[in-house]
């Protein structure tokens, strides 16, 4: 049975020993502690968790680590981009197999397709799975950018019913939803308190990495508790963090963060550098300004 997906989803990181490898005990314990910290549910294998710099083995294995660890506790979302589409959909096969409860699909960030293109290509991956597919927007790095009224067209596959929308065009989250209607449920992908007040009902978040307790508690106060003065209080508040972790810093920045907080997060895989000295010096400021703490 299909699950519905609500709430802050953590985009996760993924751990690496010093020397680069996977570290799958910390990846076990970090998913164990997100959910135990009240996290809503969690995505593997997205852009934070640099998909694109692991093997197909290494993808396969974190991919079960989660959902195994996870154990039904949370959703668990997959992320399964692929240039080719057959790929996509065979990696889309393979999350379902696994155990996950939907996939997070980027458009092929390469081919530069055209709308109709996109359409076939979802409509073909929703069409060999029986989990939902959240569509990926994220033009910043995808070098597609689905308009609203793309994902208008999109919204009516039946399986393709949620969409990360990863720009700072609030304005995107209330035309999707007035567009598509009950047929695509929005999830912010940058923006966190500005898509809930504008009706997403989810956020796919960075920096609920570090603090998953406080992005959760976000959403809580707005979508289901209506004390929006006190969410905007608590968003400005985390704000630092957020803005931390925001623009080219998302993995490396992340790591950083979890790193200081006593978590072995390791490197960022090449070719993506660890933060220089000053920048690191930063997170570690935050860390402690915020007290925040590993607690696995």
């Amino acid at each position: 049975m299909k699950k519905t997906f609500r709430g802050v989803y953590t985009v996760m990181i993924t751990p690496l020993a010093d020397d680069g490898a996977l570290d799958l005990k910390a990846l076990a314990q970090f998913t164990d502690w997100q959910i135990k910290q009240g996290i809503h549910g969690l995505i593997p294998l997205g852009s934070t968790g640099e998909f694109l710099s692991l093997s197909q083995e290494e993808r396969d294995v974190v991919a079960s680590t989660v959902i195994e660890t996870a154990a039904e506790r949370v959703p668990v979302l997959i992320g399964t981009g692929a240039e080719d589409t057959r790929e996509a959909i065979r990696l889309s096969r393979e999350a379902e197999a696994m155990g996950a409860d939907g996939v997070l699909v980027i458009p092929p960030f390469y081919s530069t397709p055209t709308d109709d293109e996109l359409v076939e290509h979802y409509r073909r991956i929703a069409e060999a799975i029986s989990i939902p597919i959240m569509v990926y927007n994220n033009p910043a790095t995808s070098n597609v950018d689905l308009m609203p009224e793309l994902v208008q067209r999109i919204a009516e596959i039946d399986g393709c019913d949620y969409i990360k929308e990863s720009t700072l065009e609030i304005s995107r989250v209330r035309d999707i939803i007035r567009l598509a209607g009950d047929n695509m449920t929005v999830f912010g992908g940058i923006m966190g308190y500005e898509s809930f007040v504008m009706g997403a009902q989810g956020w796919v978040a960075v920096a609920s990495n570090v603090a998953p307790k406080q992005m959760a508690r976000m959403f809580e106060l707005v979508a289901d508790e209506k004390r929006y003065d006190e969410a905007r209080e608590l968003y400005l508040k985390w704000l630092p963090i957020i803005q931390a972790v925001a623009g080219q810093a998302y993995v490396a920045g992340t790591k950083s963060l979890l790193n200081h907080m006593g978590f072995q997060a390791g490197p960022p895989r090449p070719p993506r550098l660890p933060l220089p000295a000053d920048q690191d010096a930063h997170m570690k400021a935050l860390v402690e300004t915020f007290k925040l703490e590993f607690e696995g």
